[in-house]
């Protein structure tokens, strides 16, 4: 078996908002709530907070703040990194990158999902693409 990682997940978007519509929807507790998860979420490096997850409450914590540009959190045990990435490209444009980072081997099993990182991973990849082209999407240019 070779030590290669699953890759990581990357979503790009480009929406027709303020960065600080965007902001102020995925890093805030409401924002996230509207398009993601439930959650109790608060911007503040180490944080921790809860991500009400269909496989139960992941543990996060806030582990990179720098507003309105850029957040990053742990989230669950499996050593997962979600990033997002804001760049503003006009005063109504926002470039929004998400990046779900942290796989393991793809055989290696994810303990809460109960099947192997590459399935995971490649259920999430879908459900990212969802998640930040539409109902993202929808939550800031709505």
């Amino acid at each position: 078996m070779s030590n290669q990682q699953v890759p990581d997940i990357h979503k790009q978007a480009v929406f027709h908002a303020s960065i600080e519509k965007v902001w102020e929807a995925v890093a805030t507790s409401e924002g996230i709530a509207a398009w993601f998860m439930p959650n109790d979420f608060r911007p503040v490096i180490g944080c921790e907070f809860t991500l009400q997850s269909p496989f139960g409450p992941s543990p996060c914590k806030v582990i990179e703040l720098e507003a309105p540009h850029r957040l990053a959190f742990s989230w669950d045990t499996s050593g997962w990194i979600v990033t997002f990435e804001l760049k503003e490209l006009s005063a109504e444009k926002t470039e929004f990158t998400l990046i779900h980072s942290g796989w393991g081997a793809p055989e290696e099993t994810v303990a809460k999902a109960g099947e192997k990182q590459a399935d995971v991973r490649n259920r999430m990849n879908g459900g990212w693409e969802v998640i930040v082209n539409q109902k993202l999407r929808q939550a800031v240019e709505g």
